[in-house]
């Protein structure tokens, strides 16, 4: 059996930006590579030979090195986790029906997957090169090279409390295969539970450092700002932890249904260390809403899927869902409450519109 290549909506050429429609995501624990969604800054996809590729490793640390691939996979244990990454524009063409957001890609809902990542623990590098206990972050640079930072490396970090956890990881494989080109190859970082921009691709280094990386995707971009304020370096909060997320992934949003049951899936998704406790949905705008049933995670760093059973009446109906995480935090209801200038972070309710057919009675 084949199975029919993704028609991915494609944002930009160059750089490649590409999501796949909401059906290519549901019920699956894992995402396909081909409908794994694409976020990139520079023109050109770097190509790096996993036999000469290197990582430098350095900072604040006792002993700066480099490590071959080959003695990444020789030195240090192996591990895999499933992990979901999710863009921080993701949904931010809801924050356009509210407001204009110029430059900005207008990603829908499908900047986001899920993979089984492997590689080697981040940990076990940085104690085998001996951090200075006084640091405080672990910046990462790519090779790739956006024209927006003038030649400059992509480069963020996250606080050294996180780059030390268990579950970041610097992989090689994605889905049991080799990491492509197109998402990192020959090695790149995995950040469970933060904004995909922190997990960064064709890594080249990686730096234990005093404060918070002064690169222009740390510094400038990946910053939620004030609605009335202008982009400017260290305006803003850094953006950091995934917040609490769902969607309605089948039926598809316009779909034709038969009137009476029909089942409704999706996922949820809860950042840092939070889990997903419970999801929703509604047929009447939020005023009464109905409990979905919770499938298992694949891991508790993946996405939870959801499912439903709702009694459409023959017309129109909007579905609309929202999420819970254990620290009680929930989606909020109206996308203009979050509207920000470079449109991040729209985890307002999700919603698609179901056309239902015939007589529910049958």
């Amino acid at each position: 059996m084949t199975t029919q290549p993704v028609e991915m909506t494609v944002h930009s050429a160059q750089p490649y930006n590409a999501e796949p429609p909401r059906a290519a995501l549901a019920n699956r624990d894992l995402t396909p590579l081909d409908a794994f969604y694409h976020r990139n800054h520079a023109v050109e996809t770097p190509r790096l030979d996993p036999a000469t590729w290197a990582l430098r490793v350095d900072g604040r640390v006792e002993r700066p090195a480099t490590f071959s691939l080959g003695e990444l996979r020789q030195r240090f244990a192996e591990h895999s986790e499933v992990v979901t990454l999710q863009c921080a524009g993701n949904r931010r063409a809801g924050l356009l029906e509210v407001a204009e957001l110029p430059g900005e890609t207008p990603w829908g809902p499908g900047a986001t997957g899920t993979a089984r990542w492997r590689g080697v623990r981040l940990a076990d590098v940085l104690r085998d090169v001996g951090v200075d206990p006084a640091a405080t972050d672990v910046a990462f640079t790519g090779a790739d090279r956006p024209e927006e930072t003038e030649g400059a490396p992509y480069e963020v970090s996250v606080p050294l409390e996180k780059a030390l956890a268990p579950e970041v990881l610097l992989a090689w494989s994605m889905n049991d295969e080799p990491l492509p080109a197109a998402h990192g190859a020959p090695v790149r970082v995995v950040v469970p539970g933060w904004i995909g921009a922190r997990s960064v691709k064709w890594l080249e280094g990686v730096t234990v450092a005093d404060g918070p990386s002064q690169g222009h995707y740390q510094a400038v971009a990946y910053r939620l700002l004030p609605a009335d304020a202008a982009p400017a370096r260290g305006r803003g909060v850094a953006l950091g932890p995934i917040a609490v997320n769902a969607d309605v992934l089948a039926p598809a949003d316009g779909a034709e249904v038969p009137a009476g049951r029909v089942p409704v899936t999706g996922y949820a998704l809860a950042g840092g260390d939070r889990t997903v406790v419970r999801v929703d949905v509604s047929t009447d705008g939020g005023a009464t809403w109905a409990e979905a049933d919770l499938e298992p995670q694949a891991s508790r760093w993946s996405w939870r899927h959801w499912q439903a059973e709702l009694d459409l009446p023959p017309g129109t109906t909007r579905v609309v869902v929202r999420a819970w995480d254990s620290a009680a935090g929930v989606q909020p209801a109206d996308p203009a409450e979050l509207w920000n200038p470079k449109g991040y972070v729209n985890n307002s309710w999700a919603h698609v519109t179901l056309h239902a057919i015939g007589d529910a009675d049958g």
